[in-house]
């Protein structure tokens, strides 16, 4: 019997093999089993050979190293050998045994009925999944309707307002007790009432009274106070206040006040415009926001679009989808997922209290039309012949090196290393798939 190390080792091993090719004439689904048998002589010829690198190395009392007898070594090591041999020929011969049925496996391997003893065949099954075969059929029929992009005289001075505030000035008011739409200048400093969490600092910050966005607290306690007062007071934030690290905790702050300010707006005139940059007059500054808006609405519209095209193009198309490419989908969307929480602030101690397993079941069904799609879009791009360019793939390291402020090269040489190169091409690939689908649609 293999001691559970061997096994451990084995399965390392295993797990990371894979083929060249895809059998469509093995066994209906993605599931395979394949038993395989190692000759007796070849067991014995990588336990000898096995042996004499043992003897190299091994300390044994009353033997010089690199004198210890063979016997002595199949004795004492026998169970060492016995996993040794497994770890080389189980590999070596899973993957002969697999590149000559034309598979290629997409998942980990598993390792069953394994039959090891001395002067005997090594024997063993390997359970795994491959591709489907996958047939495509009519997605040169697809359409999704393309919604109209229009934007509203209204909107564009709702975004010019917005530029006014950004642009705000603020006036100091002597001698006057806050009210409401003044802006209290103040310092602050916050503690958690739990004890738990960080506590919160400003030297400087302004507090709007009466204000949309400002906590009802805040206004009742900072309302008819002067410049040099001090208050303290709780606050209780939401359940689903924005800021996660504040929701659903109470807070006591103590503020002073440095100021009492009054806000005022700059006039929307040509002056104001030529104020946001290279603009001739207020008119241009119109037009480019009207631009700007129905370009991310036909981004948005185009992507909803794409969408619904590849929901029609899952439904059309039923197969099989290997646990294993699921599994490796949902890892990844749970992974972006969690990344973008803990960005958004999630606390270490909130991470711990999700149930990670309930989220990855109500994620599997998505993951698995994800992998779906990318498996057809695959099929679309090999049927149409589509290729990617190496410029494409430069524009995309380029892209990547500038998010992450590296040299392109510095980039290139790390996706070469983690073999990320061919990943990125296959979604490039499938990206412009995808972009055929959507023209044709029209």
């Amino acid at each position: 019997m293999l001691p559970l190390s061997a096994f451990r080792r084995l399965t390392v091993l295993i797990f990371s093999l894979y083929t060249q090719h895809v059998s469509p004439t093995e066994a209906s689904g993605v599931k395979r089993e394949i038993e395989i048998e190692v000759p007796a002589a070849e067991v014995t010829r990588e336990t000898e050979s096995l042996i004499q690198k043992y003897q190299k190395t091994a300390r044994l009392p009353g033997f010089r190293r690199g004198h210890v007898p063979a016997s002595i070594i199949r004795q004492r090591f026998s169970e060492d050998l016995k996993s040794d041999v497994v770890e080389v020929l189980v590999p070596r011969y899973f993957r002969r045994e697999a590149d000559k049925l034309g598979l290629k496996p997409v998942s980990q391997p598993r390792v069953t009925d394994l039959h090891v003893h001395e002067n005997e065949p090594l024997r063993f099954k390997a359970s795994f999944e491959v591709m489907p075969d996958i047939k495509v059929e009519g997605y040169r029929e697809l359409r999704a309707e393309k919604a109209e992009v229009a934007v509203t005289d209204e909107e564009i001075e709702q975004t010019l307002n917005g530029l006014r505030e950004q642009h705000a000035s603020y006036t100091t008011l002597d001698g006057r007790q806050l009210q409401d739409g003044d802006f209290a200048q103040a310092a602050l400093d916050g503690h958690p009432k739990d004890g738990q969490g960080k506590p919160i600092h400003m030297d400087e910050v302004l507090v709007e009274i009466g204000g949309k966005n400002t906590m009802p607290e805040f206004t009742e306690n900072l309302r008819g106070v002067s410049a040099g007062e001090e208050r303290t007071f709780d606050v209780t934030y939401p359940e689903d206040s924005s800021d996660r690290r504040l929701a659903g905790k109470s807070f006591t702050y103590t503020v002073k006040v440095q100021s009492a300010k009054q806000k005022t707006l700059p006039e929307l005139n040509d002056a104001f415009a030529k104020e946001l940059g290279e603009f001739a007059d207020l008119a241009e500054v119109r037009k480019r926001i009207r631009e700007g808006m129905e370009a991310e609405r036909k981004q948005l519209a185009e992507r909803e679009a794409k969408e619904k095209l590849v929901e029609q193009l899952v439904k059309r198309n039923e197969f099989e989808v290997p646990d294993a490419l699921v599994e490796r989908q949902l890892d990844s969307r749970l992974d972006r997922g969690l990344r973008s929480l803990v960005a958004q602030g999630l606390r270490a101690e909130d991470l711990k209290k999700m149930d990670l397993k309930r989220l990855r079941s109500d994620q599997r069904e998505q993951a698995m039309q994800d992998v779906k799609a990318s498996l057809l879009l695959e099929k679309i791009a090999e049927e149409e012949r589509i290729e990617v360019g190496e410029e494409e793939v430069n524009r995309e390291i380029e892209a990547l090196a500038a998010q992450s402020k590296q040299t392109p090269e510095a980039i290139r040489a790390r996706l070469t290393e983690d073999g990320a190169l061919d990943r990125i091409r296959a979604r490039i690939r499938n990206d412009k798939a995808l972009d055929l689908l959507y023209r044709q649609s029209a």
